[in-house]
């Protein structure tokens, strides 16, 4: 579903060339669950990114199911984007003056489906991680966990092909992260989507089916679940 070929990225820094990607050849089939890791520093934040198009690679391809998205223009990657991906990053980055529901109604919104499409949509969504009880709630008055919650819920709302998530229990307490963790691998059941996750949680990339751990912007291993560490 998701190819990259011989993908690369480079930063200008004042008079240095900062090479954060080599040379990367990976493979990410439909439904598959891929978590990256590494040391801080080596690429993967940018990785998955460059993965979700919010970023563009300075060589090299990406491929998702067929189309090169590289050879797209700005706006066609954005449309893309509302349509096909999902991102959950660390923090939640939920619009403070906006309930819950409409949170999560948003790239619904914005991608032009009706009002009352998109809140049906958007309470199925929050009724199904538990929230029901929090519909009007702003993100100041929901604790972490639930907020984190909202944006899976935000995430999900177009039903996209690919879940893209950067540390996504990382600002988490241990018990709260678990129970993002198994929602997440729940929903990814449910709705059949691709997620990849960038993450230093041993927990979170152990329940993938593979880990892929960089180091100086190249991939050092690709192991399935039974010999990730």
């Amino acid at each position: 579903m998701i190819a990259l070929r011989n993908l690369s990225k480079e930063y200008v820094d004042g008079p240095r060339v900062v090479r954060v990607l080599s040379g990367l050849d990976l493979e990410i089939e439909r439904g598959e669950r891929v978590a990256i890791v590494g040391e801080s520093g080596v690429g993967k934040s940018t990785l998955l990114h460059i993965l979700g198009t919010l970023d563009r690679p300075t060589g090299g391809e990406v491929w998702f199911d067929g189309e090169n998205l590289t050879s797209k223009s700005d706006r066609e990657l954005a449309l893309f984007r509302n349509r096909e991906v999902g991102f959950i990053f660390q923090f939640h980055h939920l619009l403070p003056d906006f309930t819950a529901v409409e949170n999560v109604m948003m790239p619904a919104l914005i991608a032009g489906t009706a009002t009352a499409v998109a809140r049906a949509r958007a309470t199925a969504l929050l009724t199904r991680v538990g929230l029901e009880e929090r519909l009007e709630h702003r993100p100041g008055e929901l604790s972490g966990g639930e907020q984190q919650r909202v944006a899976v819920a935000r995430a999900l709302v177009q039903e996209p092909r690919a879940l893209l998530a950067d540390e996504p229990t990382g600002n988490l307490d241990p018990v709260t992260g678990e129970g993002v963790q198994n929602l997440l691998l729940e929903l990814n059941r449910e709705h059949g989507s691709t997620l990849v996750v960038v993450t230093h949680s041993a927990s979170l990339a152990g329940a993938m089916d593979r880990t892929l751990r960089l180091h100086a912007g190249r991939i050092a291993s690709d192991e399935p679940r039974a010999a990730a560490v």
